[in-house]
Parts: structure tokens; sequence; C-alpha cells
């Protein structure tokens, strides 16, 4: 057996969709692998088990492995721990930010629920109220235990399949999958599958197994202190209902039938509610349990749906109501309001259509200043399933496309092909407008197998980013190679992460150069590219005038010029008040920067997070910046933000 201890960097911990990745990582190794944190274990082939840890970011883990692949599997697993985006959790799984508590009162009948997805909302109420299962146990004869194993098993299948079918709704996004898919890793845990089993062969029969085995595992989980996992419980019992209901023969209400308008009242409503239902149909949400993690929470505000849980109110009232006004910012609600509520929960509605409208008409802006200078607003991303969402957002190419996800959670490194088909169809899908790739970026903090790391005990100041690269040509040039095969398309840009010497620069080039020999020597193709740099280091900074010499753009990585500039560690709370992008000493580097590309006669963009901050693009603008590179769904806001300058 081997082990090794790592501090969690995943954001927000193992939660659902985290942990559902993780899980399966696991899963494609033979070895038995489990993972200690806060003095307990688990298995880390078990979903259910793994969420009950209460995984936090920034909590120590140990994985322990035993078999052939143990190293292997440790090294995969270790990067998927020190890994801050794994398991994708896209921006809407988080909580809007609502405003404050509005000083007007609140309308005649209204109180305040949990403003779980803003928007405000006001229509019939459409009543979702499942009938309770009213199983009654019963004792299974020793001869026919087996054939009632062999049912759960049947309905385990029809269940999971009947989740799947429900992932393949039009209308559904990427997110909302990704939470299907985690039910999917519920509903097969081997943890809850034993414990059903385990009482099926204690005589037990198959529905009142399930839903005592889904009882008990949701209790767990309703009593951890993190507000997130404790929301968890609500998909433990959506799955112990879908299959109680698949045991018994029986199909459960569903919100496929709701006039296009209604609102939603319910005492709790489940993920898998919500994806079957024609979610263009729904005017809001309001439920009597939940909390703005929930996955109901995450999913509305993914679809923009007005939602407010936690609302301290009788079911019966819920069920009495004719007319829901609800506000998700503020978590106002108004059952049945009367004239002067209604007319201000409408005009209400009608101004927030307005500000929608006037943003969507930025999405295929090409925006310029009052003065005409022309800025791109260009899309940060990591993998080629978020192509479609850029392209609707508006994005007028890619700043920063982080090739590092094509090399983590998998168990050995991509092969030079694979990267040039990924860098193609990267650049068609955005021609004619320019696709920023930034090379390997990787270190100690994010390892991927095949690359051995040594421990280091800072490893942001250690061997990451090109650093590496230029140590492990093997691993570097085939990508170099990938990236050229890519440039016919004409609109590739490489960029190189870490840059602190010129001479890093004059090393890339040099294999480069190599490259294309080789490429020539093949008879394969390759075509004409920019190189530029990250302005993430103070070395870069105070070189600028030099390496602007050497390269035709720079790109300031904000995110790491902040933590160095400040040095101050981006990932340590107590140092939080120093990471700012807005500080003086950040804003010089940054302009120092951006004045040594000006006289290199080269362009400058940004794609640190600050690239999206309205109160920072006009500092960037008026310095020189002509591209800023931002999440998608900061792009029209952003656009519209360039035209008032």
């Amino acid at each position: 057996m081997i082990e090794r201890s790592v501090v969690v960097r995943v954001h927000e911990g193992l939660h659902a969709r985290p942990a559902t990745q993780f899980v399966k990582l696991a899963k494609s190794f033979a070895s038995d692998i489990e993972i200690r944190c806060n003095g307990r274990g688990a298995s880390a082939k078990s979903a259910v088990k793994l969420m009950l840890l209460g995984v936090k970011e920034n909590d120590e883990a140990t994985l322990r492995a035993d078999g052939d692949d143990a190293a292997d599997a440790l090294s995969a697993l270790s990067t998927f721990l020190q890994t801050p985006d794994a398991g994708d959790v896209a921006l809407s799984a988080k909580p809007a930010e609502t405003h404050a508590t509005p000083a007007q009162p609140l309308a005649t009948g209204a109180s305040r629920g949990i403003g779980a997805s803003e928007g405000t909302a006001i229509g019939p109420a459409f009543a979702f109220f499942p009938a309770a299962l009213d199983i009654q146990p019963r004792t299974v004869p020793g001869h026919e235990r087996e054939a009632e194993r062999a049912r759960y098993s049947a309905a385990l299948a029809e269940t999971v399949q009947s989740f799947r079918e429900a992932k393949s709704r039009p209308g559904l996004k990427r997110d909302d999958a990704a939470i299907i898919d985690a039910l999917v890793e519920v509903a097969e845990d081997g943890e809850f599958i034993a414990a059903v089993e385990a009482a099926i062969r204690d005589g037990r029969d198959a529905p009142s197994a399930v839903v005592e085995a889904g009882r008990e595992i949701a209790a767990n989980f309703e009593a951890l202190s993190d507000p997130y996992l404790r929301a968890r419980a609500e998909d433990i019992r959506s799955v112990t209902r879908s299959l109680a209901l698949t045991l018994l023969g029986r199909k459960d209400t569903t919100l496929a039938e709701m006039p296009k308008g209604s609102i939603i009242v319910a005492d709790e409503i489940a993920a898998l509610d919500l994806a079957k239902a024609t979610l263009l149909n729904i005017g809001g949400i309001l439920c009597r349990k939940g909390a703005a993690t929930s996955h109901v929470a995450i999913m509305a505000r993914a679809h923009g749906i007005p939602a407010v849980l936690g609302f301290p109110t009788e079911e019966a009232v819920l069920k009495a109501a004719r007319t829901i006004g609800l506000d998700g910012s503020s978590g106002e609600v108004a059952i049945d309001p009367d004239g002067e509520a209604t007319v201000r929960f409408q005009s209400a509605i009608a101004r927030e259509a307005e500000e929608r409208r006037k943003l969507d008409a930025y999405r295929t802006v090409e925006p310029r200043t009052r003065d005409n200078r022309r800025i791109e607003i260009a899309a940060n991303l990591g993998s080629l399933a978020e192509i479609e969402g850029a392209l609707k957002a508006g994005a007028m190419g890619v700043g920063l496309f982080r090739t590092e996800f094509l090399f983590m959670e998998r168990r050995s490194l991509p092969g030079e092909d694979e990267q040039a088909e990924t860098y193609t169809k990267l650049a068609e899908a955005f021609a004619p407008y320019p696709v920023v790739i930034r090379t390997l970026d990787i270190g100690g903090d994010k390892p991927v197998a095949g690359i051995d790391f040594e421990h280091e005990d800072n490893p942001f100041l250690g061997w990451r980013g090109v650093r590496m690269c230029l140590e492990r040509p093997d691993v570097f040039k085939p990508q170099l190679r990938a990236l050229l095969r890519a440039s016919p398309v004409g609109n590739v840009k490489i960029l190189l992460p870490m840059i602190a010497d010129v001479g890093e620069v004059h090393a890339v080039r040099a294999l480069l150069d190599e490259c294309r020999t080789e490429l020539d020597a093949a008879g394969i193709a390759h075509g004409a590219f920019e190189l530029g740099v990250m302005i993430e280091t103070p070395a870069a900074v105070f070189l600028a005038a030099e390496i602007a010499r050497e390269v035709d753009f720079f790109s300031v990585g904000t995110n790491d010029l902040t933590q160095y500039v400040m040095a101050a560690d981006r990932l340590n709370p107590r140092v939080a008040k120093l990471n700012r992008t807005e500080h003086p000493a950040v804003l010089a580097a940054i302009r120092h920067a951006a004045q040594a590309a000006r006289e290199a006669g080269i362009w400058i963009g940004v794609c640190g997070e600050a690239a999206a901050r309205p109160d920072l693009i006009p500092f960037f603008v008026e310095n020189g910046v002509s591209e800023l590179s931002m999440s998608p769904t900061s792009i029209p806001r952003a656009k519209k933000c360039v035209t008032e300058i």
C-alpha cells in the first residue's frame, strides 16, 4: 500500500459534482483506494461516502491505494484534488449576488424566504405536491429473497436509464446534465446498494429496504455543518423516491404539463423533477424547503428562473394559493397579492426585461469606445464543450484556452494528434477571430499523470509553466507541433505562461524552429502564428520592454500577477484583503507592461478575472489594452461597458 497527502484545492470542496468526477476517476483504476480527511476515511469509489466526509477546500486529505496501478491512481487523484476547477463547477453553480433587502415595505400579505435565483415573477400558482410514499414493510420468505434482490437490481437499472433519458431532454444545459450524473452516481453507489441488499437478505421487501437505506443516508447528510453538503439530502430523497416508485410500478407526478408562466409552489423540488419540465414554461419557483446551495437553485440560476426557497408557511397555504408574486433576489413572496402589489411586481418584471433586452443587444456588437477604438471581448475556455456557450454570448474569439485541462484527469499524456485535432477545432469554431492558446501551465500545485513532480513547499514559486516545459521537451514539443499543425486555420496565437526571463522566450522560439523543421520533413502542413507571453511575474513586468521586442503580444494574467506583486497567496483566505487587482501596486505593474507593449508596437490583452470588472475596464482601455478575455457569461456586460468609455 502507498499513500500521499495533499491539500485540497477544489473550489468549495468535494460536493456533489466534483465528488462524482472524483469517484469516476477512482473507478478507472483497479486498486483499492481510500481517502481520509478530518480523522475519518471512505472508499474513493463511493460518491455517497465521499460526500459524507465533508472534504472542504484547503483541507488536508490522505489518499491510500493498494494494487498494481496504485502509483498511477494516486498521481491522477492527487492532481484532481489540487485542481481548483476540478469537476468543472460552472459560475452558474454559485448563488447570484443579491441586492440588499429593499427599504420599501413588503406588499400586503407578503413575507420572505431565501432568495435563491434573482428575478421577479408573478403568475398563477401550480401546486406540485407528489403523494407521499405509503409503503408498508413486509417480510420476504427466505426462498424469495434472491428474487427480491433481482427485482431491486432490475428497478435500479430502469431508474438509472430514466435519469439518463432525462439528461438528454431538449433545453437542458451542460451543468444540468452534470447534476443528473451526480444522481446516477448516488443511485449506483456501492454503499447504498450494499445497504439495500443487506436489508433484503435480512427479509425486508425491496421498496421498504430502499426507503430505509435512503432515509438513513439523507439523515447523515442533514447532520453535516456545511450547507452545500446538507442540501445533498434532497438528492438522496429524490433517488430513493424514484427507485421505490419503479419497484411499485407507479409513475410520479411530473411538471411536464404545467401551463406556461406558472409559478411552481411545492414543499420541495428535486433536480430530476425540474429536468423533466419544459423549463421555458416555468415563471418562477417557490418552495417551503431548500436553500441557495440546492441543485434546484443552481438549475434555476442557470436558466434564469426566479426562485425563492425555504419559505416559512404551511403546506395548506401554498396548496390554496391562486396567484404568487416573488422576488428571487430579496426573497419577498406575496400570496394572492392585492392590486397595488401586483402592479409593483409587474413593473419590476418590465424593468428587468428591459435591462436584459438592452444587455442582450450587445451579444452581437463589436464594441468601440466613444472615440471609436475597437476592443475585442473574448472568452476564457478550458474545453471544446464550452465553445457553443461562448459563441452564443458573443465572444470575439478566445483570449485564453487553458490546455492543461487536456492533460488532467487522465492516466496518460495526450498525444500530438489528439492535441492537434483539439486546437484545430477550436480555431475553426471562432475563425476569423483569434484564439490564444496557452501552452501547458502545470506544476506542483496541479500535476498530471506522466510527469513526476517532486514535493515543493511553495509550488506557485516552483517548477511550473514554461520552466517545466523547457526541461521536458518530450512533453513540450508534441504540444508545440500540435499548435503549429492547427495554425493553417490562420488565427492561432501561442501564449507562454510564467515567463520571467527573455532567455526563456529565445529557448521556446528555438524549439518552435525545430518543430517546424520536423513537420516539413514529415510533409505535414503548418502556418504562421503569433507568439505571446503572460505578464504574471514581477520579473516579466520589469523586463517588459526587453521581452516586448521578442514577441507579438502580451496577455496580463491578473490572478497570478496580483498574488505575486502583493506576495499574497490567492488561495489563502487570511490574506485575501491583500489580493486585490485594484491595488495601486498591481495597477502600476499593468500600466508599466502596457507602456512597454505600446512602445514596441505590439498588442496587449487581459485574461484574468479582473478583465470582466466594470470598475477596471476603463483603466485597461485607457492604458492601451485591446483585448479583454473572461467567462462567457460576463461578455455582454463588458461590451456595454466598453461602449460607454
